[in-house]
């Protein structure tokens, strides 16, 4: 079975959060552990969640808030290869979040570049952290397939989100969204060769 990396946001997710309740629910999932979730910083995020894509081999990922921008930091960067698909819940604003939180995060600017993998973007009308107007937005240029949760707030805990079976639901038409896309026959190069067009 193909692991599953959850990865959490600022401050983790604690134990009745619905991320923790996948890591019971499904056995080939994995947490993404950092060594401070209070004080991010993207470059040792970035760094653990590649190491684990590393020793995945190839893996699903589920993040939620900050971790949703930190999965869409990997476009670009060699360990993207690696990503079978994304189901990406409630990012976060990056500015929205240092005025809530000011001076705990280190993550730089929104990233803007297209993913290279399949990707489910999930939000909500009422999320604090990130209009529905930006929603829209980063949905476009990550090339995410955006599915809008209604008044769901953060989608956290704080909004009554524990166990979450509509993200199990999201998980599976992932699933067969990149099972459809690995139908369609791909050409195949060796790197830094030139490919003919006809």
């Amino acid at each position: 079975m193909t692991p599953v990396l959850i990865v959490p946001g600022l401050f983790g997710s604690e134990e009745a959060h619905w991320q923790s309740a996948w890591l019971k629910d499904y056995p080939e999932s994995r947490l993404v552990r950092q060594e401070n979730w209070d004080r991010p910083r993207v470059t040792e995020w970035l760094d653990a969640l590649e190491a684990e894509l590393e020793r995945a081999g190839e893996a699903y990922i589920v993040a939620h808030s900050l971790g949703s921008v930190l999965a869409a930091r990997l476009a670009g960067r060699p360990a993207a290869r690696r990503v079978k698909g994304a189901l990406l819940v409630a990012p976060c604003d990056l500015d929205v979040t240092d005025k809530l939180h000011p001076g705990s995060i280190g993550f730089g600017t929104m990233p803007t570049e297209r993913l290279p993998f399949p990707s489910i973007l999930v939000g909500s009308l009422n999320d604090h952290y990130m209009s529905l107007e930006r929603l829209t937005y980063f949905a476009r240029l990550w090339g995410s397939d955006l599915r809008n949760a209604g008044l769901a707030g953060h989608i956290n805990v704080a909004s009554g989100y524990g166990r979450w079976p509509g993200g199990y639901r999201l998980f599976d038409i992932l699933k067969h969204k990149t099972r459809h896309l690995e139908k369609i026959p791909q050409r195949k190069h060796s790197p830094g060769r030139e490919v003919p067009l006809a």
